[in-house]
């Protein structure tokens, strides 16, 4: 059990277990009273007994990790971490927390992009990080079930080691976690085969603002029983309640993995390459990544490894296939890759022969990533653009920011099987860079998050792709679930106008 009591000193408040009627101090002052607000105080006073010692964190113990954002930058100090292991815990600090008024900003792995786990003034932190189970994967019925905390990867190895394979791909899959993957309906970049994150889940368990807990674990792939209410929470970004397990699917293993890199002189040929693989090979095609000059010029100049091809194109794929027959997939493959080659469709193409080969063509679509997050003074936007619609989008956004800034630098990159780009500019004028970029995706009928989410970095620009309609029916439905606006408030949208 967890105490909170008052020591000779009048401004000590700590912490102390007791274990078998013997009681024993585990730790100095977590704060003093007087340096509590009184919202704060009022809440761990409430929460006494509820939780143990490392489930309370003060500011000072915190440090600077639950501030700190991938892109930089740093949201405000919490006076307070607090850090369940059940979802009965997360239970009691969000029945109380609404009680009392203490809103709340959730936090998986920290690896989003677009400020949603960002810390506002007056919130306090509810990580995830210690509930990090995973069972054992159904085989049979190739599901396995994790909590909310567990990183993506350590998914990925679980059912690795069953025999199948678990859908979803991203590039922070050692840090990113089950709940914010939900939270966000992660894509990566296998979604041209396996669906957006959505696709994978076939249940949750997740804890509403007034601490009441909905649990949909069966795992039934066909359940219409009433509403399915899982789906509300994937996408809302911890809006409207907090995920603490998921059910999710998992998919055979597959026999052959091959990739090709290919040089490309256009995006045209680039869409032209996509239709000819999906009609020739249908669902052996798994993913299909592209990258934009210069940003292949300028990444490997720095890159360790040899490059596969050389610089110069204004276009390069990386195309994978994943089946079941060994003895004719690789076939099919060069079969349909020399089809474009003689068509003059690729300029120039390599083919993985072996899984460190395929590893490292891999590898190097993970280079844009290291090249663009270890380069000053860019902005990037993660943004959905319909393929008829995309030589456009690119022509016309460049030669606005252009306009704007004559010297900016341009990179793009991403998942071109599904539309989903990454773009990135380095530019004396970031906020103009921004709405370029955002009206040129409007323009083309787009959406301004592809698989980042919203957060509070996006919610300006979402009235470009959402009516007002939709928009006050997501206020609705978040008012209906968390009418206390307690759990990651001025995410996506302010809860009343403007």
């Amino acid at each position: 059990m967890l105490y909170l009591q008052r020591k000779s000193s009048p401004d000590a408040l700590t912490i102390l277990t007791y274990h078998r009627s013997r009681r024993i101090t585990v730790c100095a002052p977590i704060a003093s009273v007087s340096a509590l607000s009184p919202l704060t105080a009022e809440l761990l006073s409430r929460l006494e007994g509820r939780l143990d010692r490392s489930a309370i964190v003060s500011a000072d113990e915190a440090g600077p990790r639950y501030r700190e954002d991938p892109d930089g930058k740093t949201g405000a100090r919490p006076e307070v971490v607090l850090r369940p292991r059940t979802a009965g815990e997360v239970s009691d600090i969000l029945r109380l927390c609404n009680e009392v008024g203490q809103r709340l900003v959730i936090q998986g792995g920290r690896t989003g992009l677009a400020g949603a786990a960002r810390i506002q003034a007056g919130e306090a932190v509810l990580s995830l990080e210690r509930m990090t189970a995973i069972e054992a994967p159904d085989r049979e019925a190739a599901t396995i079930i994790a909590e909310a905390g567990a990183p993506l990867q350590t998914v990925q190895d679980a059912a690795d080691e069953a025999g199948l394979l678990f859908g979803v791909d991203i590039g922070a899959r050692g840090t990113a976690t089950v709940g914010g993957n939900v939270a966000t309906n992660a894509g990566g970049m296998r979604v041209l085969r396996y669906g957006m994150y959505r696709a994978q889940v076939l249940g949750l368990e997740a804890v509403l603002a007034d601490g009441s807990i909905l649990t949909s674990l069966k795992g039934l792939a066909k359940d219409n029983s009433g509403y399915d209410l899982s789906q509300l929470f994937i996408g809302s970004e911890g809006t409207l309640g907090v995920v603490t397990r998921a059910c999710l699917r998992l998919h055979p293993k597959p026999a052959t993995e091959i990739n090709a890199f290919c040089a490309l002189a256009s995006l045209d040929a680039a869409i032209t390459l996509l239709a000819l693989l999906r009609r020739k090979l249908g669902p052996l095609l798994s993913a299909y990544e592209v990258n934009f000059a210069p940003l292949y010029d300028a990444m490997i100049a720095g890159m360790e490894a040899p490059a596969p091809l050389p610089a110069g194109s204004p276009v390069y794929v990386l195309a994978e296939i994943q089946g079941s027959e060994p003895d004719r997939d690789g076939e099919r493959f060069a079969a349909v890759l020399m089809q474009a080659v003689e068509d003059g469709v690729i300029d120039d193409v390599v083919v993985s022969q072996s899984p460190r080969e395929f590893r490292a063509l891999w590898a190097v679509r993970e280079e844009a990533n290291r090249f663009l997050f270890s380069t000053a003074g860019l902005i990037g936007v993660d943004v959905s653009i319909p393929l008829a619609k995309m030589a456009t989008f690119l022509r016309e956004t460049e030669a606005a920011i252009k306009a704007i800034d004559w010297g900016a630098d341009i990179y793009v990159f991403g998942h071109l099987g599904d539309g989903n780009l990454h773009y990135q500019v380095r530019t004396v004028d970031p906020a103009a860079a921004y709405s370029g970029v955002y009206r040129g995706v409007a323009g083309a009928g787009g959406g301004v998050s592809a698989e980042h989410g919203i957060g509070l970095d996006k919610k300006e620009w979402l009235h470009l792709v959402r009516s007002d309609a939709e928009i006050a029916a997501m206020r609705r439905l978040k008012a209906a679930f968390d009418p206390n606006n307690i759990l990651n408030a001025g995410r996506i949208f302010d809860l009343a106008p403007g």
